[in-house]
């Protein structure tokens, strides 16, 4: 809900300190430290960082003219930090007032920038320290894959694998005093031999099969390919189990072996598209091996149909996690197996896996992933892989791709929305200005009864100019000639705004008494009684309308 004057003054009497950031920024105030304040708060428990109001008491607005644009301001927040953090502007008698609305970390994690957790310490910021931080970490329980496994030793882990885990860390970091270190210092500088014994996250990444069937059997992936859903068994069936560094890339081949790929024509040329595209499939097995609960006995499930693939992995959700807010937020339910994978390149520390299956599955004109029939012992998740829109495939190509790296997932979503000519939620309204400024969106009418569709150009690029047209309506002057029309066919009885609605049911009923009064200062029509009741019929110059 928007924050009230009577809120809002509530505040400012209110200490600085725990839940709440008072900055005067009178005209500017750096991106940067807004991003860094909204860590520490967020660190703290979250809060408001309020601008526009001098920081000691008693506090007066002196307003702000720092982010001019609320809305691509909470869309930075969200490229910088991967959370949805709501900017709202509150306009005062003594001035505008910005207040950013930081929601609190989930338990059992914190939030960081460029790798600095940060807090506030006065009027200044500073790092948390170990001890704070392991605090934090240790709130839902201690980390599964950063335990030593008792029994386990170094022979039992592929020095292939680890040599793969080295060279990939090396080229990444661009550092090639890396790919000099032993196995031994390798697993040791990637915290996976604490105290100089094997931890699960080693075991989980590095282990022979045989090492695996011993100390961690349920640490396998079962993939099935299936080509109907009749029931019985799979026509092809394989258990991987080992490290996962010694199979990812065979689990690919093989789902890769029945990739069917799908044609469409543009223009002169035929574009393909595969089914099931490379990198959403690797990041959703990634998630699954990263994210799923070890202490649970199941095996990681992938099923593969014709036209979709399933991955079912053991344990719900982490704490805090939504199918509503997976694109937000992050909790990693084995954060030390997760800091490996990152640490060789395969995922982003900053959760972006989720955000890519859904980008792919836009760009693509493919359904979104699905999580329907997850539940607390389990996540299901589904990538379908039928090209639903090849004309939605052609409005995003001609955007171009310098224009594309620079959208973010809540503008291919916004898209996607308004392409289903869906309502749009709130939270995806702040991608509006910047898809209008690249000339992916147009705006239809004003105010509260501004609507937003495609714009004209692509739709012609997809072929469908006249969904164009039924989806922006008609003109304003043929608008006009539709009410005079209905008023004139009803000129005994008179004609009602919830006929006009019928009329043109596209229009609110703000954008209609609008028509309505153009039409009255015209001659062209006249009204007899007020509110509700209000009838209108033909004037004296319903023959001679204008536009």
């Amino acid at each position: 809900m928007p924050a009230s004057a009577e809120e809002l003054l509530t505040w400012l009497s209110e200490p600085e300190g725990v839940s709440l950031e008072f900055k005067e920024a009178k005209q500017n105030y750096h991106f940067d430290k807004l991003v860094e304040y909204c860590v520490a708060l967020a660190n703290e428990g979250g809060g408001k960082i309020i601008l526009g109001v001098t920081d000691r008491r008693p506090r007066r607005i002196v307003g702000t003219a720092a982010f001019a644009e609320p809305g691509r301001t909470e869309a930075g927040l969200h490229d910088r930090l991967s959370h949805r953090i709501p900017v709202e502007e509150v306009r005062t008698a003594d001035g505008r007032v910005l207040i950013v609305h930081v929601p609190p970390r989930l338990p059992g994690t914190a939030w960081q920038i460029d790798g600095r957790y940060l807090k506030r310490a006065g009027d200044e910021l500073t790092g948390l320290n170990d001890a704070e931080l392991k605090a934090m970490f240790a709130e839902t329980g201690p980390d599964f894959s950063a335990e030593v496994c008792p029994g386990a030793g170094i022979g039992d882990l592929s020095p292939e694998a680890i040599a793969q885990f080295r060279i990939r860390w090396a080229t990444r970091t661009r550092d090639e005093r890396k790919a000099r270190w032993t196995d031994e210092q390798t697993l040791a500088n990637a915290e996976l031999l604490p105290d100089g014994r094997v931890s699960y996250a080693a075991l989980i990444l590095f282990g022979y099969r045989e090492a695996l069937g011993r100390w961690l059997a349920q640490a396998e992936l079962v993939f099935e390919y299936r080509s109907s859903e009749a029931s019985g068994p799979a026509a092809d069936r394989e258990e991987f189990r080992a490290g996962f560094l010694l199979w990812h890339d065979a689990i690919w081949n093989k789902i890769n072996l029945r990739n069917d790929r799908q044609s469409y024509q543009d223009g002169l040329f035929r574009v393909e598209l595969p089914t099931f595209d490379e990198v959403s499939v690797r990041e959703a097995l990634l998630n699954a091996v990263s994210h799923r609960d070890y202490r649970l006995g199941g095996s990681v499930f992938v099923r593969q149909y014709p036209q979709r693939l399933e991955l079912v992995s053991p344990g719900g959700l982490p704490t805090g996690i939504t199918p509503a807010n997976i694109l937000d937020q992050q909790n990693p339910r084995n954060r030390r197996l997760a800091e490996a994978l990152a640490k060789c390149g395969l995922i982003e520390r900053s959760g972006q896996g989720m955000n890519l299956m859904f980008e792919s599955a836009i760009r693509q004109g493919k359904a979104l992933p699905s999580f329907a029939g997850t539940s607390a012992h389990e996540v299901r998740l589904t990538l379908y892989g039928t090209v639903a829109s090849p004309a939605f495939v052609r409005f995003i190509e001609r955007l171009g791709e310098e224009k594309l790296k620079s959208f973010s997932t809540s503008d291919f979503l916004t898209l996607d929305y308004l392409r289903r000519e869906q309502s749009l939620p709130e939270h995806l309204k702040v991608s509006l200005p910047g898809l209008i400024s690249a000339g992916a969106v147009e705006t239809v009418g004003r105010g509260r009864g501004t609507r937003y569709l495609l714009a004209r150009g692509l739709y012609a690029a997809m072929g469908s100019k006249g969904v164009y047209t039924r989806t922006k309506g008609l003109d304003r002057g043929t608008n006009k000639a539709l009410l005079l029309k209905h008023i004139q066919d009803n000129a005994a009885s008179g004609a009602q705004m919830e006929e006009f609605r019928q009329v043109l049911p596209a229009l609110s009923r703000n954008q209609i008494q609008v028509l309505l009064r153009e039409l009255r200062r015209n001659g062209a029509i006249h009204r007899v009684g007020v509110t509700k009741g209000a009838r209108w019929y033909p004037g004296p110059g319903s023959g001679e309308l204008q536009p």
